[in-house]
């Protein structure tokens, strides 16, 4: 008996996983995340409902399907930043990049999935959980980076106020998003916006966690 290789069964495992996502994400924006069964993404999918909950243990997983690429994302940064640079020099520049990327785990997500999570109140609050995940990674590479003591509250203060930007210009783009906006102009937009937020940072956190 053949026995299919580790490497095909993953990727197999991978497709599944993403065709029940889309067809999720495309039931949620037409007719509303909360209105949205688990049963009724299984017959979309055309798999069994079981299928379903085995790769999404929350129906908001299916909906926020990118989080630990999400939660990662600014702790990432501080990690990989480049010799000479500040977290605060890594995080500026990894944004301005995300901007020009048009990144969706920047906010870029589009109107009709900005609208849907927006008019669900349990994604609402999973993102803000998601929001949190991300400030506390932020802070646990931010304490290795800078060798900090376990009870020393700077790298969770630094981590506050650079994920609480993070955040804000999140926030906006997706406000200006559901205002009907275009990218582009978003983009515009929010690199003066976000020069303006970081500026604000640069007396405190200028030289911190330099690399």
């Amino acid at each position: 008996m053949s026995v299919e290789p580790t490497g095909l069964r993953e990727t197999k495992k991978q497709e599944t996983r993403q065709l029940i996502s889309d067809h999720a994400t495309r039931l949620f924006m037409r007719q509303g995340f909360e209105a949205t069964t688990i049963a009724e993404i299984a017959i979309a999918a055309r798999v069994a409902k079981k299928t379903v909950t085995n790769y999404f243990a929350r129906k908001e997983d299916l909906a926020l399907d990118h989080q630990e690429a999400f939660t990662n994302s600014l702790a990432t940064a501080v990690r990989e930043r480049g010799d000479g640079e500040s977290a605060l020099t890594a995080l500026r520049r990894t944004f301005d990049a995300s901007l020009e990327a048009r990144d969706p785990l920047a906010g870029f997500a589009g109107p009709a999935f900005s609208g849907m999570v927006a008019d669900s109140p349990t994604l609402t609050a999973r993102l803000r959980e998601l929001h949190d995940q991300r400030e506390h990674a932020l802070a646990q590479s931010l304490a290795i980076a800078t060798d900090a003591a376990p009870d020393d509250i700077a790298p969770r203060a630094a981590a506050a106020q650079l994920a609480s930007a993070h955040r804000l210009l999140f926030t906006r783009i997706q406000e200006l998003t559901l205002a009907g906006h275009e990218n582009d102009a978003i983009a515009a937009t929010l690199t003066a916006e976000a020069a303006h937020v970081f500026d604000r940072l640069e007396p405190g956190l200028a030289g911190y966690a330099t690399r």
